[in-house]
């Protein structure tokens, strides 16, 4: 996928004009995501931005409509045409903000048309930044979503002496701040303080030995992920045995896919809450 092109993402040829008697202003706090510019002559009627948020994207795969949840910084705005302004029409935006996402590199992932409501969600690049973007348009106003991808900065920290009184206390500690993306096994580089961790505690407790088990939301097939978190266990267990010298008979992959949730899995913050690891204390008497 190519770079962010260095000018403005978005060149629109035409350039309507409305009376100032009749314009609008974007709503208190609100701004344009940076290089994304706005249809001309819209204002910002609604807006939301959170530090650390996630969207569920409509995606085609292999011709199925799916969805596909992305996590990261997440911009959230709604355009409405000023008065007296001609409208445009659904198929203009969308077909806008596809145009200049394929300029930069970037791809069309889905796209939907029912009367005068067109839809669409694109995917590219943003210097470093993987960027995706949804629009749901009409002919008068649109919305538009973005997901800067990236992982969550942790701020709450398990450190390897509180995870010791964990497991002499409940036999157990769930850890969340190993990192993987989407339907992915590969630990990132974001995890790795948290294995070091892991490795302190099992190398200051050489007769300890654990399972390491995954655990998922409730998003997609469950045997599916069960699968993916065996995977993300074993990788846990890899990177503990490669890296940091732990004995591999010290630990054992366990994948409960959706199976052991702690929170509700009906809201992004339960089923962020879902998506963990775990060690459990192998007990041996």
């Amino acid at each position: 996928m190519g770079r962010f092109s260095r000018s403005s993402l978005f060149v629109l040829v035409a350039v309507l004009t409305v009376p100032l008697a009749f314009a609008q202003t974007d709503t208190e706090g609100s701004k344009d995501y940076p290089g994304i510019s706005r249809i001309p002559n819209t204002y910002i009627m609604g807006y939301k931005y959170s530090q650390f948020d996630s969207f569920a994207f409509p995606v085609l795969v292999n011709k199925q409509e799916k969805e596909q949840r992305e996590e990261g910084k997440l911009y959230f705005f709604h355009y409405k045409i000023k008065e007296g302004t001609p409208p445009g029409s659904a198929l203009e935006t969308i077909r806008n903000y596809e145009n200049a996402a394929r300029s930069a590199g970037g791809q069309v992932l889905y796209e939907y048309a029912a009367g005068i409501n067109r839809r669409t969600t694109v995917r590219f690049k943003k210097g470093a930044a993987e960027i995706w973007l949804h629009i749901n348009a009409y002919t008068y106003d649109y919305e538009m979503t973005i997901v800067e991808k990236q992982a969550m900065e942790q701020q709450v920290t398990v450190d390897a002496s509180a995870m010791a009184t964990s497991i002499a206390d409940a036999g157990s500690v769930a850890i969340y701040g190993i990192y993987f993306d989407t339907a992915m096994s590969e630990l990132k580089a974001e995890s790795d303080p948290a294995v070091e961790e892991i490795a302190k505690l099992l190398t200051a407790n050489p007769s300890l030995k654990v399972y390491i088990v995954g655990h998922t939301d409730m998003v997609g097939d469950p045997a599916s992920n069960v699968k993916l978190s065996q995977a993300r266990a074993q990788s846990v267990i890899n990177a503990l045995v490669s890296k940091h010298g732990i004995a591999a008979s010290r630990l054992i992959a366990f994948g409960n896919g959706p199976y052991a949730p702690v929170a509700k899995n009906t809201t992004d913050e339960g089923r962020a809450r879902n998506r963990r690891v775990e060690l459990v204390e192998i007990a041996t008497k």
